[in-house]
């Protein structure tokens, strides 16, 4: 079936890829959108050695399974369901986990991706295809309330101003935060700005340590050094970038300052539902291109080369 692969660090448009499932439980899923995710991008550029179909932002319909014929969203790690993590309910860090798209197993960008069951959240009626595909990274934004006490952590700056970025800023917004963005696009600080929170371009900052809370979701390895400069004594840095780059900056400041380091990836798609079917986050202004998904390498070349925000491919 149509997929986009990437092999070798090349993406090619492979029209007869055969997708199997690798667990007994998986369900076939026909992709109707999926997007395309900064993960995608560092994959390419050599992020975890993957190899095999990209994707794991999508909707979808189940072709199997309880929810057969509805319109589905799917978390992505996949976990054995029988190791210690697994029975003390922290299946996103099996050791023997495989990540649609990321790790060991096909993504979203093909006609159809296996997903387990235990995975697969339907999808509301009031939420459109577009919105759906934003409750991946939406929930992964979610995942920095559940990860920390944000009740005293009421000054947040959130780093960097693309689609992350954006729903960070969002939620915490929700969660009662005084937020800033900080970033370098004009246009893409404009869409922050619409959405009433304060923004700044980077040039314009004088880094000073006076934020009680700053969330790294600058996609670049230089990110951790700045949240550094601006995070004060005993504040929290979240951090949402994971880069190819091996480079870091010296720590030594976080231990001076005490200050709280926290690694937060993916997070609670129910959240991320709930918020898209009351409108209290707003994602589909963030789509900026859309591709067939038989051009989907030049939509991950213009992802990569031009200020795209969200770029989606549509499949069936």
């Amino acid at each position: 079936m149509p997929a986009i692969v990437l092999r070798e660090g090349q993406t090619v448009f492979d029209a007869e890829y055969a997708v199997q499932p690798r667990q007994p439980d998986e369900i076939p899923v026909r992709v109707i959108t999926a997007g395309i995710c900064e993960t995608d991008l560092q994959l390419i550029r050599g992020y975890m050695g993957f190899q095999g179909v990209l994707g794991h932002e999508f909707v979808g319909i189940a072709e199997a399974g309880r929810y057969a014929g509805q319109r589905v969203v799917g978390e992505i790690n996949c976990s054995c369901g029988e190791c210690e993590a697994c029975h003390g309910g922290r299946g996103n860090h099996c050791p023997h986990r495989t990540v649609l798209g990321i790790l060991d197993h096909d993504g979203a960008f093909a006609d159809v991706v296996y997903v387990p069951e235990g995975n697969l959240h339907p999808v509301p009626r009031q939420i459109s295809d577009d919105a759906a595909v934003f409750v991946e990274p939406l929930a992964a934004a979610f995942q920095i309330p559940a990860q920390v006490d944000l009740s005293w952590l009421k000054r947040a700056t959130v780093l960097g101003d693309g689609r992350l970025g954006n729903l960070c800023a969002q939620v915490l917004r929700l969660q009662g935060c005084d937020v800033e963005v900080i970033g370098k696009h004009v246009e893409k600080l404009a869409l922050i700005d619409a959405l009433g929170i304060r923004t700044r371009m980077l040039k314009d900052v004088t880094l000073a340590p006076t934020a009680d809370l700053v969330v790294d979701c600058t996609g670049s390895e230089s990110g951790l050094e700045t949240a550094m400069k601006l995070i004060r004594p005993r504040g929290t840095i979240v951090l949402k970038t994971t880069t190819a780059a091996p480079d870091s900056p010296n720590l030594a400041p976080l231990v001076i300052d005490e200050v709280t380091l926290v690694g937060s990836r993916c997070g609670p798609f129910p959240a991320a539902i709930e918020a898209l079917a009351a409108g209290q986050v707003r994602v589909t202004p963030l789509i900026s291109g859309r591709f067939p998904l038989s051009e989907g390498v030049e939509a991950l070349r213009q992802a990569i080369e031009r200020p795209h925000l969200k770029v989606l491919l549509d499949v069936n």
